[in-house]
C-alpha cells in the first residue's frame, strides 16, 4: 500500500484542495485564536482558569454534539450542499462572537458557531476520500492542513494586533469577513458531489448512525481519534497564558512566537504529506509522537526563558504535533465504505470535538494561578498526561494501520479508494 507510485493530481483536484484549504484555514484560526486570546480574555473579562477552560471547550463540545446529530444525514445530501450550509452557520457564529460582550455571551457565540464549525472537518474529509485516492490523500492532508501553519502565520499574529488596537472581538470580525468570501468561492467553483447517493440503502438516519457506530472496525478508528485530540488539546488552551505569566515573554513577543511556529508548519506539513505518500505511515506517527512526548515535557517544565530558546523549543514541540496528524488522518480515512464515509467523518470528528473539550476543561481543572498575573501552576503535570495518552494512542493508531492495509489487499477493484472520476470530468 505504501510504495505505490504517485498518482498525479488533476487541475480540478488542485483546485478542491485550495478551496478545502482555505476553509479549513479560518474554521482553525477560529478556534485556535482564542488560545493566543487566553491571556487578554483572562484579564480583560476577569476570568480564572477553570472559567476561560469552559469558554474553550464550550466550543468542542457542542461541536461533538453538532457532529453526532448530523451522522445519519451526512450521506443523504450532496456534499458541496452540505459543506455551504454548515459554512454559512459557521459565519453567523463568528460574528455572534465579535457582538459579545460579557462572559455568558461568548459562551453562548462559541457554543453556536461549534455547532456549525465542527462538523465542516467531516465534510471536508468525507470529500477528500471521495474524489482523491489513498495514494493521493497524505499529500492532500498535507496541503489541507496548511491551514493549520498559515492560520498561525497570518492569522493569529494580525488577530493579535486587531485585539491589541481594537479589543479582543476585532479578531472574530477579521475571520467572518474572510469567511464570506470563501463561502462565494465554494458556491461558485465546487462541483456537486453525489455519487455517494447512488451507494444508499433504506436505513434511515438514525439506522445508519447505529450501523456506522456499531461496526467494530470503525470503533477502533473513533477511539484512537479521540485519544489523538485529547493529547493535542490539553496544552493549546493555556499556551499564550503560560508563555507569558511563566516563560516571561511580553505581549509583543507572542505574535512573533506564533509567526515562527506557523511558518515551520507551512514547511513540515507537505514534507510530511509526501513521505506519508512513499514510506509508511504508522512509521510516521509512531516516531512523530514519540519526538512530541520528549518536546511536551520538556516544554511544560520550562521557567523564564530566553525568547530565542521559547521559539526554538515551540518549533521543536510543532514538529512533533504537525506530523502525526498527517499520517494518521490519512489511515483513518482508509477505514470507512464509500457509503458511510459522512457518517463516519461525522462522527470520528464529534468525539474528536468532544474528546478535545473534555481535555480542555480538565486542563482548566488541573492548571491553577494563585493571582492576576502569578505564574500557572501544575502546567507541567498536563505534560506527563499527554505522554500517557500518546502511548496508547501508539498502540490503536498500530491497529488502525493493520486495518488500512488489511483493506487495502483485499480491494481487487478501484471502488472505495479510488476517486470520483465522474466528478472529475
Amino acid at each position: 500500500m505504501e510504495n505505490t507510485p504517485k498518482a498525479a493530481l488533476s487541475g480540478y483536484q488542485k483546485l478542491v484542495i485550495f478551496l478545502l484549504a482555505v476553509t479549513q484555514f479560518t474554521v482553525i484560526l477560529d478556534f485556535m485564536v482564542m488560545s493566543p486570546l487566553g491571556d487578554i480574555l483572562m484579564k480583560s473579562l476577569n476570568l480564572k482558569p477553570a472559567n476561560f477552560g469552559i469558554a474553550v471547550s464550550a466550543y468542542a463540545f457542542s461541536a461533538g454534539i453538532s457532529g453526532l446529530l448530523t451522522a445519519g444525514f451526512a450521506d443523504k445530501f450532496d456534499r458541496k450542499k452540505l459543506l455551504l450550509f454548515f459554512y454559512i452557520g459557521f459565519i453567523i457564529g463568528t460574528v455572534f462572537c465579535g457582538l459579545a460582550h460579557t462572559y455568558a455571551l461568548l459562551v453562548a457565540a462559541r457554543i453556536i458557531t461549534g455547532l456549525f464549525g465542527g462538523v465542516i472537518g467531516s465534510i471536508s474529509m468525507a470529500i477528500i476520500t471521495d474524489i482523491f485516492s489513498l495514494q493521493q490523500r497524505g499529500r492532500v492532508m498535507g496541503f489541507i492542513q496548511i491551514g493549520f501553519g498559515a492560520s498561525q502565520v497570518l492569522g493569529i499574529p494580525i488577530g493579535l494586533y486587531l485585539a491589541d488596537a481594537w479589543g479582543w472581538e476585532a479578531p472574530f470580525w477579521m475571520i467572518a469577513a474572510l469567511s464570506i468570501g470563501i463561502a462565494l468561492l465554494i458556491a461558485a467553483k465546487l462541483r456537486p458531489l453525489t455519487q455517494h447517493l447512488l451507494v444508499q440503502t433504506d436505513k434511515s438516519p438514525i439506522k445508519h448512525l447505529l450501523h456506522t457506530v456499531t461496526k467494530a472496525d470503525y470503533r477502533i478508528g473513533f477511539t484512537a481519534t479521540a485519544l489523538l485530540s485529547i493529547g493535542g488539546f490539553m496544552m493549546m488552551p493555556f499556551g499564550s497564558a503560560f508563555a507569558v505569566n511563566n516563560l516571561k515573554l511580553t505581549a509583543q513577543q507572542l505574535p512573533l512566537l506564533f509567526m515562527v511556529s506557523g511558518v515551520c508548519a507551512l514547511i513540515i506539513m507537505p514534507l510530511v504529506g509526501r513521505l506519508s505518500d512513499k514510506i509508511d505511515k504508522f512509521k510516521i506517527f509512531a516516531g512523530a509522537s514519540a519526538w512530541m512526548m520528549i518536546m511536551c515535557v520538556v516544554y511544560t517544565n520550562l521557567g523564564p526563558t530566553p525568547f530565542y530558546l521559547v521559539i526554538f523549543y515551540n518549533v521543536l514541540l510543532m514538529m512533533g504535533v504537525m506530523s502525526r496528524m498527517i499520517p494518521s488522518s490519512a489511515l483513518t480515512s482508509a477505514i470507512p465504505d464509500m457509503a458511510d464515509r459522512g457518517a463516519f467523518m461525522s462522527i470520528n470528528s464529534s468525539l474528536q470535538q468532544i474528546a478535545g473539550g473534555i481535555a480542555a476543561g480538565v486542563a482548566g481543572l488541573i492548571v491553577t494561578q494563585p493571582a492576576k498575573g502569578a505564574p500557572l501552576q501544575n502546567y507541567n503535570v498536563i505534560g506527563y498526561l499527554i505522554v500517557v495518552i500518546s502511548i496508547i494512542g501508539i498502540i490503536l493508531m498500530s491497529r488502525v494501520s493493520n486495518l488500512a492495509k488489511k483493506k487495502a489487499k483485499i480491494t481487487t477493484a478501484p471502488v472505495a479508494d479510488e476517486p470520483i472520476l465522474h466528478e472529475m470530468a
